[in-house]
């Protein structure tokens, strides 16, 4: 009985529900669902957590990235939840604007365009001070 409530527990929650509908479709990094999401990192990483704990989802690491995806089920219950899942709540406004948005997801630039204001700056200002330096070489 632990496990089956440990399953529904995780799926009570709303952005829970929406990260297996979105995994239906593709791995996808913490960025990624935090962008598709529009909700905290820390947030989607804990769901993540809870999700991997009922047997929902697995992680995998790739390079710097660590991807997730729906498991094989970790238990009866989660294999049965997830297999339902793939036919219920198709229809529900929320669920059809996240299928349509993730295709055009790609992390690199959701990296980019998460990456701090402090961060930017300083790229932007050691790509102007390798392009004065260059400058300066290629006039003397």
């Amino acid at each position: 009985m632990k496990d089956f409530i440990k399953v529904m527990k995780a799926l009570s929650d709303p952005n829970r529900v929406k990260v297996i509908k979105m995994l239906q479709q593709r791995e996808m990094c913490v960025c990624e669902m935090q962008e598709a999401l529009g909700i905290a990192q820390p947030t989607v990483s804990k769901h993540l957590k809870i999700l991997e704990d009922a047997g929902l989802v697995q992680s995998r690491k790739e390079g710097l990235w660590v991807n997730y995806r729906l498991s094989g089920g970790g238990s009866p219950y989660a294999a049965s939840l997830l297999g339902n899942l793939k036919h219920w709540i198709e229809t529900d406004p929320e669920i059809i604007a996240l299928r349509e948005y993730i295709p055009g997801l790609q992390r690199e630039l959701v990296r980019k365009k998460q990456a701090s204001p402090a961060e930017t700056q300083k790229k932007d200002s050691s790509a102007a001070q390798d392009a004065a330096t260059e400058r300066r070489e290629t006039h003397d």
